[in-house]
C-alpha cells in the first residue's frame, strides 16, 4: 500500500469531502480516505498495482474538485 496526499483548493465543507469519497472509492485497489476542509487535503492510500494517483486525481476532477499541482 502507498499514501498520497492531494490538494484540492475548492473543498469547503465535509460534504465536499464524502462526494470525494463517493467518487474515489469507486476505483479498484483504493482502500482508505482521510480529508479537511481546513486543510483543503486528502489523503489517499491505495495499492499502486491495481490503480494510478492520475486516475484517482482524475475520479477527483470529474467530482469537481481538481487537484492542486
Amino acid at each position: 500500500m502507498e499514501e498520497v496526499i492531494l490538494r484540492a483548493p475548492d473543498i469547503s465543507c465535509d460534504h465536499c469531502i464524502v462526494s470525494i469519497q463517493k467518487a474515489v472509492s469507486r476505483l479498484a485497489g483504493v482502500q482508505f480516505l482521510k480529508g479537511s476542509p481546513e486543510t483543503k487535503e486528502v489523503v489517499i492510500r491505495y495499492d499502486p498495482s491495481l490503480v494510478k494517483v492520475m486516475a484517482i486525481e482524475k475520479a477527483m476532477e470529474e467530482e469537481g474538485y481538481p487537484v492542486a499541482r
